[in-house]
């Protein structure tokens, strides 16, 4: 590999990623992406590298919801934490008893399908609300079909976790929550608390190689604050658009990977 030959730039671009990553699971999500590869090109297998970087990127996603805290809808939070904590765990022992490969080749599928849902998830909920005559500033959410509907998603964070914040935004938009804002706090909230689960799994079963998982935990813990204050400044839409065409890009990335073979 390119790296092999200058084996400092590894580590910059380990620092690189890490620190962008950060920013962009605080703005729109998918920061694994960047991460997750610059983790496998420090040399480490596929699910050690997996679980470093799930372990290196939660801190960020602490800065985020501590930044973000105020927009949660705090009445929905005992039902997402539940489902948060079991989906959690259950998708970190899979990851760890189980090959990726097949679980990795519907990844660019779910992203795809997930973003497509959520670009259109808020001119339909707009249309619903209007119908229903709806004036309150939050719509009512059923907490048993939102945990249901949340699980397998939670499982997936668990389990592999990257772009995983997509699909709980589209999840919350299809139930008719529409504040950006609101969408983006809650993303952050499931993704720390069913990783913080799975990292307790995974330093259990020992998959973590903490060398690095330290330098890249610093620089996306800063980038995740970064990109927590850069995102309550940026309108709605904007922010919308952006979730989309990052989804776009990331999902074309893994089908090009797929026909690299």
């Amino acid at each position: 590999m390119f790296f092999d030959h200058i084996p400092h730039l590894r580590y910059i671009w380990l620092v690189a990623a890490s620190t962008i990553a950060g920013v962009m699971n605080a703005m729109a999500g998918g920061g694994s992406f960047l991460s997750f590869p610059a983790m496998l090109g420090m040399g480490v297998l596929p699910v050690q590298a997996n679980a470093t970087n799930t372990v290196a990127l939660w801190p960020g996603q602490l800065t985020s919801l501590a930044t973000l805290r105020g927009d949660v809808r705090k009445d929905l939070l005992p039902a997402v934490a539940a489902t948060c904590i079991v989906g959690g765990v259950l998708g970190a022992e899979v990851l760890l008893h189980t090959k990726q490969r097949t679980f990795m080749n519907l990844i660019p599928w779910l992203i795809l399908g997930g973003t497509l849902i959520f670009g259109v998830s808020g001119p339909v909920s707009k249309w619903m609300r209007r119908r229903a005559k709806q004036d309150e500033a939050e719509p009512h959410i059923p907490r048993l079909a939102l945990a249901a509907a949340l699980f397998p998603v939670c499982f997936y964070i668990g389990y592999f976790g990257a772009g995983g914040g997509f699909l709980v935004m589209t999840i919350l938009a299809l139930f008719g929550m529409e504040k950006m804002h609101t969408l983006n706090a809650m993303k952050v909230f499931a993704a720390l608390l069913s990783n913080f689960v799975a990292i307790i799994t995974f330093i259990f079963q020992g998959a973590i190689v903490w060398h690095y998982c330290v330098v890249s935990m610093v620089f996306a813990a800063f980038g995740g604050w970064v990109g927590a204050r850069f995102a309550r400044r940026v309108n709605g839409d904007v922010l919308r658009a952006i979730v989309v065409a990052t989804g776009c890009v990331i999902a074309a990335y893994f089908f090009w990977r797929q026909a690299q073979g």
